[in-house]
């Protein structure tokens, strides 16, 4: 297919403010799942299991609340961007600068559920598990982050 029929009929304008739609639907589904997850790590504190955890696994727990505090304000960096520079003809600026929080989302929160699945484990069944629990899906989080990034550098060669 020529490179001319490719892509869309739109303004740089127009291209801008459909990026930015789409950064913003991605946000609201990290961002959801970054809320159950920050509301589960909320809602094992006030366990009355919570005071059996030993010192490792409270300073574990208390990692992944800091973790999850950063994958929020990460995730709410954006709006902030678009806040301040709404209306200034800025757009494509914003949409480069969405993209890059976007992505430090994702990195961060791919590291909470690591963290929280090691955790559980941790918690359930012993450190070992846990270990274990956190390379599996360490694992499957950089064979899934590995394919988005060979889908990427394949393009559009069919």
């Amino acid at each position: 297919m020529p490179d001319a029929t490719r892509g869309r009929d739109e303004t740089p304008e127009e291209r801008a403010d459909r990026n930015f739609a789409d950064i913003l639907q991605e946000l609201r589904v990290v961002l959801t799942g970054t809320q159950l997850i920050s509301g589960f790590l909320l809602a094992v504190a006030f366990q009355s299991g919570f005071a059996e955890l030993d010192s490792v696994e409270v300073a574990h727990y208390l990692v992944l609340v800091a973790i999850a505090a950063l994958a929020t304000l990460l995730g709410m960096t954006p709006v902030v961007v678009h806040r301040l520079h709404f209306a200034r003809r800025m757009k494509a600026d914003v949409v480069q600068v969405g993209n890059r929080f976007l992505l430090a989302t994702l990195v961060v929160v791919s590291a909470l559920v690591v963290g929280v699945t090691a955790f559980i484990f941790e918690v359930v069944v012993g450190l070992t598990a846990g270990t274990w629990a956190a390379g599996g899906t360490l694992l499957v989080v950089a064979a899934l982050w590995s394919l988005a990034w060979s889908l990427r550098r394949a393009g559009h060669d069919d």
